[in-house]
């Protein structure tokens, strides 16, 4: 698979989680819209990891993985934005006992 052609694939996927992160009133959807756009955002780093390592080789040998040790560290910001997340869908329906996002207002006090 070519580069073009992955970078092609990561461009639509993040543009589907935009749409859903965008169109969408749950907010189960919207986490995982973001989630999406988190996959594309890897599929794109480790494509340019994959593609342009070779030639960086010949001038460092530390920048072979640095596409790979992005998608680490996306992944780790994506756990860390579940976790968060659903503390606030738990806080969310706890007062409302809804997962409406126009209900969010009612949490303020």
């Amino acid at each position: 698979m070519s580069l073009q052609a992955m970078l092609i694939v990561a461009a639509a996927l993040f543009a589907i989680g935009l749409y859903g992160a965008l169109a969408r009133r749950n907010v189960i959807a919207v986490f995982m819209s973001i989630e999406l756009m988190f996959n594309a955002v890897t599929l794109t780093l480790v494509a340019l990891g994959r593609y342009v390592a070779p030639q960086a080789i010949a001038l460092d040998v530390g920048s072979v993985l640095t596409g790979q040790v992005f998608a680490v560290f996306v992944i780790a910001v994506a756990a860390a934005e579940v976790a968060l997340g659903l503390g606030i869908v738990f806080a969310l329906y706890r007062n409302t006992e809804s997962v409406d996002l126009t209900e969010a207002a009612q949490m303020r006090r």
